[in-house]
């Protein structure tokens, strides 16, 4: 009975620590896109803790810190009327293009989710070189190093919060 009630107590605590909103729109898309909510919900939290107005000092902005270049981009590819800067501080429009652009880099980096998640931070030209230096891959196709020391803990933050989203909400 009492070890009952302490894992539902640290499965509470877990779920303040790592809350998932917006969470019919996270499903929205990351089932359109083939994507595990989890995953979505992961990024989101790394990238700005929930805060749909979250503003980078790259200027990279809402919930999952679109830049203005890739807004633009998904903006024209999937037909969103009346776009601008502004729009990216919608978590509807913010979670469809993040979803988006993870579809992409998955058909880039043929599903590897490290490479996806490295280049969904450190831009998937960074990835690219990399795969081709020895110094960082030694066969082309996986990472064996990131020599963005920001990319690499944005990798392990990313990859931490999604197991800890697949464990409380399975």
């Amino acid at each position: 009975m009492m070890i009952g009630i302490a894992l539902n107590n640290i499965n509470w605590l877990l779920k303040i620590m790592y809350p998932i909103y917006y969470r019919e729109i996270i499903n929205t898309y990351a089932n359109e896109y083939c994507l595990d909510p989890h995953l979505v919900a992961a990024i989101i939290r790394t990238e700005s803790k929930f805060n749909a107005k979250a503003k980078s000092s790259k200027n990279a902005r809402g919930l999952m810190q679109i830049s203005p270049i890739t807004g633009k981009w998904a903006s024209e590819e999937l037909s969103i009327d009346n776009y601008d800067e502004k729009s990216l501080f919608i978590p509807e429009i913010n979670i469809k293009i993040g979803c988006w652009y993870l579809d992409k880099l998955r058909d880039e980096f043929d599903g590897n989710l490290l490479l996806m998640l490295a280049a969904y931070n450190g831009g998937s030209g960074n990835v690219s070189k990399w795969l081709q230096d020895p110094r960082y891959s030694l066969d082309g196709k996986t990472l064996k190093d990131i020599p963005f020391a920001e990319t690499k803990k944005y990798v392990q933050k990313v990859m931490k919060s999604y197991k800890v989203y697949r464990i409380i909400y399975r």
